[in-house]
């Protein structure tokens, strides 16, 4: 069975690290910061999808060292909060925040997404989360959260990468799962409470080679640079990173466990009203 390997402390530590900004370029083709199976096709989406504009006012879970939001506050002019369980990544984020001009538009938070949220009923535009859900165990009630501080109208985007779909070992669900605490789904569920908490749902998209991809250009760029990351890590965390990667990969490619991407609206009449114009 796999052990726990430590991946997010380290790379969110150690943000700023050249060797680690190279690697994301080269995993992704841009530097957001990211440790997720988010192409650079679907981060340019994402404020597209959402409808962000200057006015908008944007909510990420998992925002890790919080430079994709920045990003966003760049180019759309949204406000946005991002919040993150991870101490090293808030840390990272709050200084990369007050490094820039737009530090107003962004704000940071320590935050456990399990826990009922720290915000007001209805005063976000938009939420969104990239492959940070499968941390969360009560998906359904961080849905009803996420349903209760956006406005009517609001929207909602989040991907899921561990939707089963095909025959898993116990040992390649432990690797898979090594890097902490993960939430595995059956086809269809995250559809169903998506809906059970009150959203319409706009689309549910396939994602999954993006996965099998990343996870390969990931675990080549490390191999890359194994002796600059090493030191870093320790022989036994790169060895075991690169065992969760090529196991992403290996899956993902085998679509034996696939990612979606989910986009869905909180309704700008009641659920009542809003069932009953369905039908």
């Amino acid at each position: 069975m796999a052990a726990e390997v430590e991946l997010y402390n380290t790379a969110y530590a150690n943000h700023a690290a050249e060797v680690y900004r190279q690697s994301r370029i080269e995993t992704y083709g841009q530097d957001f910061g990211q440790t997720s199976w988010v192409t650079t096709e679907e981060s340019n989406q994402i404020p597209r999808d959402l409808g962000l504009a200057p006015s908008s006012y944007v909510l990420e879970i998992g925002c890790g060292s919080g430079q994709y939001a920045l990003h966003l506050a760049d180019t759309t002019g949204c406000r946005i909060v991002g919040i993150d369980i991870n101490d090293a990544g808030i840390r990272s984020a709050g200084q990369l925040a007050a490094a820039r001009e737009n530090s107003a538009q962004v704000c940071f938070k320590h935050c456990d997404a399990s826990k009922p949220l720290p915000f007001n009923d209805a005063v976000f535009d938009a939420a969104f989360s990239n492959d940070a859900f499968c941390h969360v165990p009560q998906r359904h009630a961080l849905l009803r959260e996420l349903f209760r501080v956006l406005k009517p109208g609001g929207k909602l985007l989040f991907s899921d990468a561990l939707v089963l779909a095909g025959m898993v070992t116990s040992d390649e669900l432990a690797t898979r799962s090594s890097l902490g605490r993960y939430t595995f789904s059956a086809p269809g569920n995250n559809d169903r409470v998506v809906e059970q908490a009150g959203f319409r749902l706009l689309s549910a998209s396939d994602t999954t080679p993006s996965s099998a991809l990343i996870a390969n250009r990931w675990h080549a760029t490390r191999e890359s640079r194994r002796d600059q990351l090493i030191p870093i890590e320790e022989q036994r965390t790169f060895d075991g990173v690169q065992e969760f990667l090529s196991c992403v990969h290996t899956l993902s490619a085998e679509r034996r466990i696939l990612r979606f991407v989910y986009l869905a609206e909180k309704p700008r009449v009641s659920g009542e009203e809003w069932s009953r114009d369905q039908n």
